[in-house]
């Protein structure tokens, strides 16, 4: 792949405008593609927009009023289809057959040599390249790492009283531990935090100014990423190592991956590695900044754990949607998604769904939901979610074993992400035990 070509499937922004939206519409249609603009039988039409400046705020009043109504919903503007509660948004997860990942799980739609937005047989080809460097056994090894900056991290944010705990612990703990098992060099993990923050820009869709700006940002990170990884790659060629990215390139060069697929595999790791858990320690934080009766619950019982984090998983559901395109028609309740229709599988509402967890807004350490969808489910079931739960069990039992209370210090800022939903900014007072 050119680096022109990788930076322009990178940076895919033409649905970041309504003129480019249209554009994509008679693009598919003249290709014959099935463009559904009518809701079928048993459907609900919705004005729910992700995109809405409220929504980014705060979705969980919109998912409840979708929860409360039928198991399909329809926004005619955007064309897409809305799947809510928990039971259908696991099944349309599994349904691999009928909705496709291989027009992106974005906003827009792109074909990218990607495990995530790649069906079933390439899928099963890419994971089975990579799965071994993320069993459970693997990724213990990482344990000790992970514990090293977790206590620096807090170490940090108690000796500076008032502090940011996503600029000081859930930014830049998980980009180091995924650049570390990339093997990148320590001295360039911020410029990889970078890169990885504006890439995951593409999950938004917004309007204008913001749009040209965003659009500028992902095009350039992705230029400079394309230019870095091809270094590294070469690097580890001539001297390979024990990491996920010395593994890829032998497969590589055996022929097993394309060089495309090499590239897209990194950026991958890279982005879905750290803002995800960036999203899980931040929010996790500010869960117990607002219940100090849950966080004491903890620190009496560091045996919950293992539940709090679960629960922090289901409770702020990191990736609140994913997209996926009708291959062919696809049944929901008594309503139909046709096929060629655009699908939004909503996590984030499913995990609040009161048909499946009680009191489900109530954020309650002892429930232990382990059946929650904040991973996905089915053959994308996030690859990284064994490391996601070392890093937010580490990072929790670091700080019950040295914090007493974690108190809030101002509002806490949102990023406007509607995919992948995270704080940007939490203000908190670590108080020492």
């Amino acid at each position: 792949m050119t680096l022109r070509l990788a930076a322009i499937n990178a940076g895919v922004a033409v649905w970041h405008s309504r003129a480019g939206a249209r554009r994509v519409r008679r693009r598919l249609s003249s290709s014959g593609a099935r463009l559904s603009r009518r809701p079928s039988g048993g459907a609900t039409l919705t004005r729910f927009d992700p995109y809405d400046a409220g929504v980014r705020a705060d979705p969980h009043p919109a998912y409840r009023a979708m929860l409360a109504g039928p198991n399909l919903h329809y926004n005619r503007r955007r064309a897409l289809w809305y799947v809510v509660r928990y039971d259908d948004v696991r099944a349309a997860a599994r349904a691999h057959e009928s909705l496709s990942s291989a027009e992106s799980v974005a906003p827009y739609r792109a074909h990218i040599p990607m495990m995530l937005t790649s069906d079933r047989p390439e899928h099963t080809r890419l994971r089975r390249l990579v799965t071994r460097e993320f069993t459970r056994e693997a990724v213990e090894r990482q344990r000790p790492a992970v514990e090293q900056l977790a206590g620096e991290a807090v170490g940090e944010m108690l000796a500076g009283g008032e502090s940011d705990g996503v600029a000081l612990l859930a930014s830049p703990l998980p980009v180091m531990v995924i650049a570390r098992l990339l093997g990148v060099p320590e001295s360039d993990f911020p410029a990889f935090r970078e890169w990885s923050d504006k890439l995951v820009k593409g999950f938004a869709m917004r309007q204008g100014a913001a749009a040209i700006r965003d659009s500028a940002d992902i095009l350039g990170s992705a230029i400079r990423l394309y230019a870095y990884l091809q270094g590294q790659f070469e690097r580890l060629r001539r001297s390979p190592g024990d990491d996920v990215l010395s593994g890829l390139v032998a497969s590589s060069d055996e022929g097993e991956l394309t060089p495309d697929e090499l590239f897209w595999f990194a950026l991958m790791l890279l982005v879905a590695g750290n803002e995800t858990t960036t999203n899980l320690l931040g929010t996790m934080m500010l869960a117990f900044a607002e219940r100090p009766d849950q966080y004491a619950r903890v620190r009496e019982d560091p045996e919950l754990v293992p539940s709090a984090v679960e629960e922090a998983l289901r409770h702020g559901s990191p990736i609140q949607g994913l997209y996926r395109t009708a291959a062919k028609d696809h049944p929901v309740g008594d309503a139909t998604i046709p096929t060629g229709g655009r699908v939004l599988l909503l996590f984030g509402a499913a995990n609040r769904d009161p048909r499946h967890y009680a009191d489900p807004d109530r954020f309650d350490v002892t429930r232990n939901p382990t059946d929650h969808l904040g991973f996905g489910s089915g053959i994308h079931f996030c690859l990284g979610a064994h490391l996601a739960r070392i890093e937010g069990a580490v990072v929790l039992r670091e700080l019950v074993d040295r914090v007493e209370r974690i108190e809030p210090a101002g509002d806490p800022v949102w990023n406007d992400n509607p995919s992948v939903r995270g704080l940007s900014r939490l203000p908190v007072r670590l108080v020492p035990a």
